[in-house]
């Protein structure tokens, strides 16, 4: 799909699908066709192909072709089927416009261009909707990490309130609600990480071009909050490994426990199991099988075993 945006005031407006996109401040491409990425190709600007956008190395994801700027983040967002991911995100930013190329779905692209003239750089040219969307993915990441926080604070109230007692299933879903914000963290931290070498990035090459002295607060404003996210981000895993630890501990205590009960019981049948097999050896010289109390008193013997020993471990405070 492709969608164009021109400046219209101080907003951005969405073009019409048959608008001539020569017109457009900010073309958004997501999962392009060829004829999409013709038309773009067509402006002067080369789309790159997912398997492009995935490059890991640096010179793959931060450089210039043919007169602009390439820079590829890493953006948490939703697949296709609508699971959790991360995805490689490529701006390319050219003097006269900026096109961004994804593969899913980002919750800043779908928000953004209605506040776009309410972000702090504004709309008025490339470089103002670059950072005006790097504005916008930071607030969402700390959005997801505040999610985090709170999803941990339910999960502590869980684990340490002492209202799971002995039920397992409960601390198992915790770990699994643990994994699940673990693997959000890593998204959040691995996204910091791209767009704080993309901010750099284009730090640099800023200078060069016109009317972006003005953009400097903007850029190092952006830095400062990227870096604020990355030392919340580190106090949260801290607190993830903490919560899976003591969910692991809380899971080990609860199969002690059961362990514990399972050991009782058989301590207890230990002794009455002796007698009765003491007596079921039916030799002949055995006078009690001759008497009629012979076997109230094996029963009344075996009963008074298991009394004795539920005495002792209560004595030695062992149930």
């Amino acid at each position: 799909m492709l969608f164009a945006y021109q400046i219209e005031g101080d907003k951005l407006a969405r073009m019409a699908p048959e608008a001539d996109l020569a017109a457009a401040t900010w073309i958004d491409l997501y999962r392009p066709m060829p004829p999409q990425s013709a038309a773009v190709a067509a402006l002067g600007i080369e789309v790159p192909s997912l398997d492009e956008m995935e490059e890991i190395e640096i010179s793959a994801r931060l450089y210039r072709n043919a007169g602009t700027e390439v820079m590829t983040v890493v953006v948490p967002g939703l697949s296709t089927s609508k699971a959790p991911m991360a995805g490689p995100v490529t701006f390319i930013l050219a003097p006269e416009r900026l096109v961004t190329v994804r593969h899913h779905a980002p919750r800043p692209f779908e928000t953004f261009p209605a506040r776009a003239d309410r972000s702090g750089p504004g709309c008025s040219s490339p470089d103002r909707i670059f950072l005006g969307l790097i504005e916008e993915i930071i607030g969402r990441l700390a959005d997801l990490m505040e999610g985090t926080g709170r999803a941990l604070d339910d999960i502590a109230r869980t684990v340490f309130g002492g209202q799971t007692g002995k039920n397992g299933a409960v601390l198992k879903e915790a770990l699994v609600s643990i994994g699940r914000e673990g693997e959000l963290l890593g998204r959040v931290r691995l996204c910091l990480l791209t767009l704080e070498r993309a901010l750099s990035y284009f730090s640099q090459i800023a200078e060069g071009r016109p009317g972006t002295k003005a953009l400097n607060p903007f850029i190092k404003g952006a830095t400062r909050d990227i870096q604020a996210l990355g030392v919340h981000a580190d106090f949260l895993s801290a607190r993830v490994s903490l919560a899976t630890d003591a969910t692991l501990g809380m899971i080990s205590l609860a199969q002690n426990d059961t362990v514990r009960i399972l050991s009782v019981i058989a301590a207890l049948f230990l002794p009455p199991t002796l007698i009765a097999s003491a007596y079921g050896m039916n030799f002949v010289n055995m006078p009690e099988l001759a008497q009629p109390w012979g076997y109230p008193a094996a029963l009344a013997l075996m009963a008074g075993s298991a009394v004795v020993t539920w005495v002792i471990l209560k004595w030695r405070r062992w149930i």
